[in-house]
């Protein structure tokens, strides 16, 4: 199988890296640490993955999930495979805090937007990293 980002998420985020045959991505706005898991498969459900795809995103859902609590604040953290823009399997690790500009509502398709700056990015990449969540 020849894997193929979706281009909306290749738009819509920052390449941190990969996990095994899971790419681990940042979604450019900064007002959200918002992460998406995106399994190289061919399915787009998750229960269509098999047991052992199923596990290693679990576990890296876990793994980001501290990361997450660890280096950012959040009050909650949302994980979500909804899907219906993009079909693509990709899985959404986001932390909410109580002063975000859109809680206690949703995020999906806000307007509320502020990019992150790329010394950022290059650090939360290389956190990912140090703390083995992921490779390049």
């Amino acid at each position: 199988m020849s894997f193929i980002l979706s281009p909306q998420l290749d738009k819509d985020c920052h390449h941190m890296g990969r996990q095994g045959e899971i790419q681990i991505l940042l979604n450019r706005n900064a007002l959200f640490p918002w992460f998406i898991l995106v399994p190289e498969c061919d399915v787009t459900e998750f229960y269509l993955l098999s047991a052992t795809q199923q596990s290693e995103l679990v576990s890296l859902i876990n793994s980001l999930s501290v990361f997450i609590n660890t280096h950012f604040t959040v009050n909650k953290l949302n994980i979500a495979t909804i899907g219906n823009v993009v079909s693509q399997m990709h899985i959404h690790v986001v932390g909410r805090n109580h002063t975000d500009p859109c809680w206690p509502g949703v995020i999906w398709g806000t307007k509320h937007f502020a990019p992150y700056r790329n010394e950022d990015v290059d650090r939360i990449r290389q956190q990912l990293i140090d703390q083995q969540i992921c490779s390049l």
